[in-house]
């Protein structure tokens, strides 16, 4: 790819991948994907929990979750690899392609003729792979600067994100143990200190976590009345 073409594409990136929730910003990256990058017919995200357990995301085409699932299912092709190993995998004729036998058979039978695997994040409880599917055998042949580009920004929107649902459930979580606090200093008449001490010794007695030992009173003490 020339670099005037790479600096429009790059352009139509920034516009198209639009920060929010994790939710809708998943669904951005799939979304531009398509729109954006050359030859490509359908994309999802895989993602890979801490348990190692595989989950499709923002799949463009509901047929990419049975596709998704071949691949988890038989530990093979572009997408598994790039959420669970490798940080590129293309596929430019799925065909033809000795590493993943029996998961092209599945593909080919989709209509899917090529396929690439981009790793976009590799955070300690998760991490993500962008799995784009095309019709027609040759794409994703030469697509290492591209797919480079794409992968760098839509990981920084994603990272903008995630920050943004933490700062979201820092803020339920402090609600939540404030309401707490609140109810055990009118039940049993103490100061807030003495009663976020009394939630945090059952918390530590009991080996549960602080939020859910709120949420729990909450709920108790909302049924209540």
């Amino acid at each position: 790819m020339d670099e005037q073409r790479l600096i429009e594409t790059a352009l139509r990136l920034s516009k198209s991948l639009t920060p929010g929730d994790l939710d809708h910003t998943l669904s951005r990256i799939t979304a531009a994907a398509v729109e954006v990058l050359p030859d490509v017919d359908y994309a999802s995200i895989t993602v890979r929990h801490a348990d190692g357990r595989l989950e499709t995301a923002a799949p463009t085409d509901d047929m990419l979750l049975g596709l998704d699932a071949a691949q988890y299912e038989l530990q093979e092709g572009p997408c598994y690899e790039a959420a669970t190993d490798a940080v590129h995998v293309s596929s430019p004729d799925m065909a033809t392609d000795t590493r993943f036998v029996r998961y092209a058979a599945v593909a080919v039978a989709a209509g899917v003729r090529a396929q690439a695997g981009i790793q976009l994040f590799n955070a300690p409880k998760s991490q993500g792979a962008l799995n784009l599917y095309s019709r027609h055998v040759g794409s994703f042949d030469d697509f290492g600067a591209l797919g480079q580009l794409f992968a760098h920004q839509s990981a920084a929107v994603i990272d903008y994100a995630r920050e943004i649902q933490s700062l979201q459930e820092a803020v339920r979580t402090r609600t939540t143990i404030g309401q707490a606090v609140g109810i055990v200093m009118e039940r049993y008449k103490l100061t807030d200190q003495r009663a976020f001490a009394f939630l945090t010794r059952l918390s530590q007695d009991g080996n549960v976590k602080l939020r859910k030992i709120a949420e729990d009173l909450n709920a108790t003490f909302t049924k209540g009345n």
